[in-house]
């Protein structure tokens, strides 16, 4: 039987990627991951690591996932298959790091999310899951109604999917917190006040007054 919840695809195995992957497992989502290479690579330690969710190809993944979910290293968006992940949701938890991405100018006049945008056409980016250290994501989360519950910051360009990804982000234990548009995705890169942040959405207020008042 189908599930109601909508199927989740991860592109990337690595500390982030298991991450997510065993909170979408614990919220019962169904969940195929993909690693960078082919699918027996990682099929053990997924199964270890997260237990319920699929190993498989990043082609299968995509084929099979209502919403897909980035993290792999930022320099590595242009290896995504753009044909494949037209008009699929896109969320964007990628980051850029010098010591792992080397150098890239692009990011000199745009931000991250709107340059995967830009190379993924056909598909809709959602920023997400972004700002909060994987380490934060796994022991910060908390049941709905808790008091001390943490919030992540979403950007995007269209409502529907701002609000798809919210229910996502509450469903895996976080407060979401829409601040605007795919551009505004600015304020949670590296070197701005929310980047490492593992904040309330009070807290998240407080960082952004001039784009959430």
């Amino acid at each position: 039987m189908k599930s109601h919840r909508p199927v989740i695809g991860i592109l990337g195995a690595g500390k982030l990627g298991t991450v997510l992957a065993q909170l979408f497992i614990k919220a019962n989502y169904p969940v195929y991951i993909a690693g960078s290479g082919d699918a027996t690579k990682i099929a053990l330690s997924i199964k270890i690591l997260t237990p319920g969710a699929i190993a498989v190809s990043a082609s299968e993944a995509i084929a099979q996932a209502d919403v897909i979910l980035l993290a792999l290293p930022l320099s590595k968006y242009k290896t995504l298959p753009a044909k494949l992940l037209k008009g699929k949701l896109v969320v964007d938890a990628m980051n850029y790091w010098w010591e792992v991405d080397g150098n890239m100018p692009e990011l000199k006049s745009t931000t991250s999310s709107e340059m995967v945008q830009a190379y993924l056409k056909g598909a809709r980016v959602v920023k997400a899951l972004s700002h909060m250290g994987y380490h934060n994501v796994f022991d910060d989360n908390r049941p709905h109604d808790s008091l001390d519950r943490k919030a992540i910051a979403i950007a995007g360009d269209n409502s529907a999917d701002t609000a798809l990804v919210s229910k996502l982000v509450d469903d895996i234990g976080f407060d979401p917190v829409t601040i605007g548009r795919l551009s505004a995705g600015k304020f949670l890169e590296p070197g701005n006040p929310m980047f490492g942040a593992s904040v309330t959405a009070s807290d998240i207020h407080n960082l952004l007054p001039s784009i959430l008042e």
